[in-house]
């Protein structure tokens, strides 16, 4: 059996941002009260809450670095390494802290390197990249490119346009197996090479292969000064709690699994339904759809509609979800509650926590799933089905007034 990953994160916060103005590097510039460089590790340190966290910073950022701590939670700052000086590049400064990582009594068998002017990645798209890179090695996120892209010579006349198909804009965290990507950085080092401007390219250029996976187009790295005051908006709007609920029922019919939270549990039967019959996620869907005020599971899809037959239920709820992000807000907690005297969910729950929390894009410690049974009582008790209830608790912007 393979060994589970240890991870580092290492956030590249060396530079200066001078293009962001105020004469104050950006990753240290406050957005709705809080540094940009805290953002950041806030948002890393919710997605991976077992990894250490690394800052490579600049030399004279010793007093704005240790204001940034007071910004943390006392548990988060914890786990923060001292930090590491940066180099004059950010390649530079990814091997000073891949380095420093090098020396640590256990390193990291795989690294997450996060740009921090980077504030909003989501823990999904974390988590996301992560996954990919344990499996493969080497891990990006990208976007698809929505305008045509030139190539132009020195005078500025187009050479090439590529097939937007073909393209990616890359963002961070990129994640990587540790040793490979730490001898990529000595080699390059060591053969002069100092122009590769993020990890990626620091894989291909020995030769690694390296998987782009989805990205976000949320996930922007903050440059310019209207990218302050987009960034100030897009935090400061105020937003109201709303609570959902939902339920779901399902008769035991046919069959070897059962679907709960998005994971197969083997079982004596299976569930009669048009989809795959989760109740859990059906009834997290119902929740999210309560708190949102906008119908039910079954409005937005019809049982009658034959092309959600056998439907994978995490498409339900990541509709839901994506109905809360098209409405400026967030979900912030889910509780579900799982009815039934058989199959056992305990020991599938924490990977039903991490599934919802995925789908969800939150992180596992927002989530929360609880079993009980009917004593025996009622069409649970008697074996004849299962069902679930969910809330869920959003942070939406208020509705205008009538």
């Amino acid at each position: 059996m393979s060994k589970q990953p240890v991870w580092a994160v290492l956030v590249v916060a060396a530079g200066r941002g001078e293009r962001a103005g105020l004469g104050l590097p950006k990753q240290y510039r406050p957005v709705a009260g809080i540094s940009v460089l805290a953002r950041s590790i806030l948002a890393l340190g919710e997605a991976l809450p077992e990894a250490q966290i690394l800052c490579a910073t600049g030399p004279e950022d010793g007093p704005r670095y240790a204001a940034m701590l007071d910004e943390l939670p006392p548990e988060l700052a914890r786990r923060l390494l001292p930090p590491v000086i940066g180099g004059p590049t950010r390649q530079a400064s990814v091997r000073n802290g891949l380095e420093s990582l090098s020396r640590l009594a256990t390193p990291p068998t795989h690294v997450l390197i996060h740009d921090a002017a980077r504030p909003f990645a989501s823990a999904s798209l974390v988590q996301r990249v992560a996954a990919a890179a344990a499996e493969t090695g080497a891990a990006v996120p990208g976007v698809p490119v929505v305008d045509t892209i030139k190539r132009v010579d020195a005078a500025g006349a187009i050479i090439e346009t590529p097939a937007r198909s073909e393209l990616r804009a890359v963002q961070t965290p990129q994640a990587f197996a540790f040793e490979p990507l730490l001898a990529a950085h000595r080699r390059a080092a060591d053969a002069g090479v100092a122009d590769l401007t993020d990890d990626a390219a620091v894989a291909e250029w020995a030769g690694s292969t390296v998987r782009v996976v989805e990205g976000d187009v949320r996930n922007v790295k903050l440059t310019r000064p209207e990218d302050f005051a987009e960034a100030e908006a897009r935090l400061s709007r105020p937003l109201e709690t709303r609570v959902g609920f939902g339920y779901d029922v399902h008769a035991f019919g046919p069959g070897d699994h059962v679907m709960l939270g998005g994971v197969a549990i083997p079982h004596s039967q299976g569930v009669t339904a048009h989809s795959d019959g989760d109740v859990a996620l059906h009834a997290v869907t119902d929740a999210v759809l309560g708190a949102l005020a906008d119908g039910d599971i079954g409005s937005h899809f019809p049982p009658s509609d034959m092309q959600w037959k056998g439907a994978s239920s995490d498409r339900f709820l990541a509709h839901a979800v994506d109905l809360v992000r098209a409405r400026g807000g967030r979900i912030d907690h889910v509780d579900v509650t799982i009815v039934c005297e058989a199959p056992k969910v305990g020991p599938h729950r924490d990977a039903m926590r991490a599934r919802i929390a995925d789908i969800c894009a939150i992180a596992p410690g927002r989530v929360a799933v609880k079993a009980t049974t009917s004593e025996r009582m009622g069409f649970t008790g008697r074996g004849e089905g299962i069902v679930a209830q969910a809330i869920a608790t959003l942070r939406l912007p208020p509705e205008p007034e009538a």
